[in-house]
């Protein structure tokens, strides 16, 4: 990997980490259930997509223009890799250790929410027992938890990697 953007992908990871840790101690101060606001968590994607647009952006000029499909998506991936694993490292410290009855009241917020959501599409209520029994016994926020959490983050980000990449690769003499 070309030494402009591995330090690219390192600084905006640990960008993107710190920033992650910010809003996570922001919510944690404000309001527990702003854990499993929807619109909150939808901003912070927005955040994260604007970071990887900001890096593939500067990593190309930096590179006189020419960034390939390939160097912007692993690009990316690393700096999304290093911003969850922070971020995420935080959350297990945060929620397991440091104030584990915060844990529980975000999961029992959670739940509600989950309840919502199934009765106002009518879900049965057999259906809305069991889910709220597996929610119970398989907490996102515990370590397991945050743990797979890094696998479904990881699905994500390479999902706007690729999409990314596409979009800020050089285009080829041909292509003109």
């Amino acid at each position: 990997m070309d030494a402009i953007l591995k330090k690219n992908a390192i600084n905006f990871g640990v960008i993107s980490g710190l920033i992650s840790i910010a809003l996570y101690t922001l919510m944690y101060l404000v309001d527990l259930k702003l854990f499993v606001n929807m619109w909150v968590l939808f901003g912070m994607l927005i955040i994260w997509i604007v970071i990887g647009c900001v890096l593939l952006s500067k990593s190309k000029k930096e590179r006189a223009g020419v960034l390939t499909f390939k160097e912007g998506f692993t690009t990316y991936f690393l700096s999304a890799l290093i911003g969850i694993l922070i971020s995420t490292a935080f959350n297990i410290f945060l929620l397991n250790f440091f104030d584990t009855e915060a844990r529980d009241k975000i999961t029992e917020h959670f739940i509600e929410f989950q309840v919502e959501m199934l009765e106002k599409y009518n879900a049965p209520s057999d259906q809305i027992a069991e889910t709220v029994s597996k929610l119970k016994e398989n907490s996102q926020f515990s370590i397991n938890g945050q743990l797979l959490g890094i696998a479904q983050a990881l699905l994500g980000a390479t999902v706007f990697g690729l999409i990314l990449a596409a979009i800020f690769k050089s285009k080829t003499r041909e292509e003109y």
